[in-house]
C-alpha cells in the first residue's frame, strides 16, 4: 500500500510540474501582450519590468489554478493587475500616473479584447492625436483628472472653475475623444 500512494504522488508531482510548465511557456508566448499593460497602468519600465517578474513568480507558483481551456493572458492579466495595485499601494498615490478607477477600466477593456493588442496599438495611437486636438483647457482638464488622479473638485479649483463645468468639459471632452478615435479608425479601415 505504501508503494501505491508513493507512485500516486510521484504522478501527481509530475501533472503538477507539466501544468507549471505550461504556464511558464505560455507566459513567455504572451509576455510583450502583459508588458504592454502593465507599462500602461505604470509610469516607469522599472516598474513594470519588476511586476512582470512578480507576476511570473506568482503564476508559476500558482501553476495548479490555471484551467486551459480558458484565457491564459485573462488571467495573468488578473494577477498582474493586483501586483499593479500592490506596487501603487507600496509607493503611495503620488507614484501613480492614472487613478484606480481609471486602471480597473483599461484593464477590464485589455481583457475583454485580450487577443488584439494591434487594435489596442492603434486605439492609443489615435487617443494622443486626439488629445492633441483638444482645446488646451479641455486637455487640460483631462490630464488632471485622467493622468494625474485628481477629483472633479480638485480639478475645478486648480483651473479656477466650478466642478459642474468640469464635470460638463469632461464628458464633453470624453465623447470628442471617442468621436475622434472613431474616425482614425475608420479612416484606417478598422471599425470601431
Amino acid at each position: 500500500m505504501g508503494q501505491a500512494v508513493s507512485g500516486m504522488e510521484g504522478s501527481f508531482d509530475i501533472v503538477k510540474q507539466r501544468q507549471v510548465e505550461l504556464v511558464q511557456r505560455l507566459f513567455v508566448r504572451h509576455q510583450g501582450e502583459l508588458r504592454g499593460w502593465v507599462l500602461a497602468m505604470l509610469p516607469d519600465f522599472s516598474a513594470a519590468d519588476d511586476v512582470l517578474q512578480e507576476t511570473f513568480l506568482t503564476v508559476t507558483r500558482k501553476a495548479e489554478l490555471f484551467q486551459p481551456e480558458t484565457s491564459f493572458v485573462a488571467w495573468a492579466g488578473a494577477v498582474a493587475r493586483l501586483h499593479v495595485f500592490d506596487w501603487r499601494r507600496q509607493r503611495g498615490r503620488t507614484a501613480a500616473a492614472l487613478s484606480d478607477e481609471v486602471i480597473e477600466q483599461l484593464w477590464c477593456d485589455a481583457a475583454a479584447s485580450a487577443g488584439d493588442a494591434s487594435r489596442a496599438d492603434r486605439e492609443l495611437t489615435a487617443l494622443e492625436g486626439c488629445l492633441q486636438s483638444l482645446a488646451p483647457q479641455a486637455r487640460k482638464a483631462v490630464e488632471l483628472r485622467y493622468r494625474d488622479g485628481h477629483k472633479p473638485a480638485e480639478v475645478a479649483r486648480r483651473l479656477g472653475w466650478t466642478a459642474e463645468a468640469i464635470y460638463v468639459a469632461l464628458s464633453r471632452a470624453r465623447a470628442a475623444l471617442r468621436e475622434c478615435i472613431e474616425r482614425r479608425l475608420l479612416a484606417e479601415g478598422e471599425p470601431s
